[in-house]
């Protein structure tokens, strides 16, 4: 894999995993909430309305365009288990940002996913 195809893939995997952390910032501003028949049109616009939310669906976009760009250059057998290395992104980010804990199983877990994707990365 050369630099760019894993500079395209590292891009779509971060957009990727800002748009989770964006959702997740859009959806802790507007609280809990549950679609009823009732309330689907005052939910729908909140959701619709939230700058937070706007920005991960946009991130969700640019990723979309650039994961395909990757797929382009490199077998999916290969591409999508770099998708991994977002969860290793948000774990971390999500620790900083909204106060999640990291346990010893995470970071097993964290530790697993770092040598898988170096080993499909050489493959």
């Amino acid at each position: 894999m050369n630099a760019l195809t894993f500079s395209l893939i590292l891009t779509g995997v971060l957009l990727n995993a800002g748009a989770q952390l964006l959702l997740k910032a859009g959806t802790t501003r507007i609280g809990t909430f549950e679609f009823t028949s009732g309330n689907i049109l005052p939910v729908g616009l909140q959701l619709a309305t939230q700058p937070h939310i706007l920005g991960g669906l946009a991130c969700y976009v640019v990723s979309v365009v650039v994961w395909i760009m990757a797929l382009s250059r490199v077998p999916v057998s290969i591409a999508y288990p770099m998708l991994s290395i977002g969860y290793i992104v948000n774990a971390v980010a999500a620790y900083y940002l909204f106060g999640e804990a990291i346990t010893g199983q995470k970071l097993l877990g964290i530790s697993f996913i770092i040598v898988g994707v170096w080993l499909v990365a050489r493959s």
